[in-house]
């Protein structure tokens, strides 16, 4: 029998992608995106997504979308209206942010949403919006490698240090810092180098856009190998679909699907969701959480900061 997996969700409305995205999601509002949220957190979904982009060049839009909401914003609301399901960004363009920006910004959400963030993080490859945004888009790679490495050492210190090539500093204070001890990294990308990353670096690799073979051979060949074997804690491989799941009007179909995905290497799903309206959309949530694939997530919560 197949395990149970817990699973996410591409949050709908946030972004507009040719293909997925619904014709209701265009005047979607942040009512329908929270409705969305409460919702997932009822049926015990693990987590909501919301990606950034800051512009889109108008002859990318037809492929990559026009619409993309600012994840610090989209959270914000989100975590005054929930309690419990995580918020991952997916992913936050490293190369757009000083790794102290990232650490300021999103250490304060950790604490407004109490320790529920999913920091996910991407390379990036839109080198029209490396250049509007006046950062280096050929050395993004290594630049990328030592923003991790300094996120890792900052993000939960109100009194970091780093120094790198790239980054240096010392003698500061970031405060608030994170509210979790370790807050979960995921890495964004669909080559060997992003899940090589991950696991050098992170706490999970979502990758997109790679077949069931790719992905199990890319999983495949990196198990065994000296960095995989010296994690001290398992990877999270997050999977999403190609095709929309449609679990209320083919449930067959889509647990035949997720368990494709698990058999690639899948250890969480990240769903995109069949709708046609959001009621539709929460009917489908439901739906999804009553098979036998799902698996009910319910974060733990980090303990609350010693009061000193």
């Amino acid at each position: 029998m197949t395990p149970a997996v817990r699973c996410g969700i591409h949050t709908p409305v946030v972004i507009l992608l040719p293909g997925y995205s619904a014709p209701w999601e265009v005047d979607g509002t942040i009512a329908d995106i929270a409705k969305v949220a409460q919702a997932a957190e009822h049926f015990a979904y693990h987590h909501v997504t919301c990606s950034e982009h800051v512009v889109i060049p108008s002859d990318v839009a037809a492929v990559r979308g026009a619409r993309y909401w600012d994840p610090l914003a989209t959270f914000g609301y989100l975590s005054a209206v929930t309690t419990s399901i995580r918020l991952a960004t997916n992913v936050l363009v490293l190369g757009y942010h000083h790794p102290l920006e990232i650490a300021k910004r999103y250490g304060t959400l950790d604490r407004v949403c109490n320790g529920r963030l999913i920091l996910g993080l991407g390379v990036g490859s839109l080198k029209q919006e490396f250049d509007l945004l006046e950062v280096p888009f050929a050395d993004r790679g290594h630049r990328a490698d030592e923003a991790l490495r300094a996120l890792r050492t900052s993000l939960s210190q109100r009194q970091p240090s780093f120094k790198g090539k790239y980054y240096r500093y010392s003698d500061m204070v970031v405060d608030p810092p994170a509210l979790q001890t370790r807050m979960p990294i995921w890495i964004g990308g669909r080559t060997a180098r992003s899940l090589r990353r991950a696991v050098e670096f992170g706490d999970g690799w979502m990758p997109f856009g790679l077949s069931a073979d790719q992905l199990g051979a890319m999983i495949s060949k990196i198990r065994g190998t000296p960095e995989w074997e010296s994690r001290k804690q398992p990877l999270e491989v997050v999977l999403s679909n190609d095709h929309p799941f449609d679990p209320s009007g083919d449930p067959k179909g889509t647990v035949d699907q997720a368990e494709k995905l698990l058999v690639s290497g899948a250890t969480m799903l990240q769903l995109h969701l069949m709708h046609h309206s959001v009621g539709h959309y929460v009917e489908q949530l439901e739906a999804m959480a009553k098979l036998s694939i799902f698996e009910s997530a319910r974060p733990e919560r980090p303990d609350p900061p010693a009061v000193r």
